[in-house]
């Protein structure tokens, strides 16, 4: 049963198939550049499941980061595409990566 729900998440992943080519969240977790942007696919997609991941450390950080950028650009987010809330966090956010997330939005806006 758990490996029927690891390669049922490849279905759902939007972002990270076009951007690295990956398609499963255990490709992700090997593959270092996929890994720095699991904070998108988690950000603009609220149809990935993590949940058989979620004690992993690498996407627990990549859930609260999509958490933090979530809460500072909520209603960009919430104008551009449509997902429920994230848990609100309230953690500053790297503006050094804003261009990427600008580019991540807009790539999910025009996938919809």
């Amino acid at each position: 049963m758990g490996k029927a729900k690891k390669s049922l998440s490849g279905l759902s992943m939007k972002l990270l198939p076009a951007y690295t080519g990956l398609s499963t969240i255990d490709e992700v977790l090997e593959n270092p550049r996929a890994l720095r942007l699991l904070w998108l696919e988690i950000l603009v997609n609220e149809h990935l499941d993590i949940s058989p991941w979620q004690h992993h450390p690498a996407v627990q950080q990549a859930y609260e980061k999509a958490c933090q950028w979530f809460t500072a650009y909520k209603s960009l987010i919430d104008s551009m595409i449509a997902r429920h809330p994230l848990p609100h966090n309230p953690q500053p956010v790297d503006f050094r990566e804003y261009r990427v997330f600008a580019e991540a939005l807009r790539f999910a806006t025009s996938q919809a």
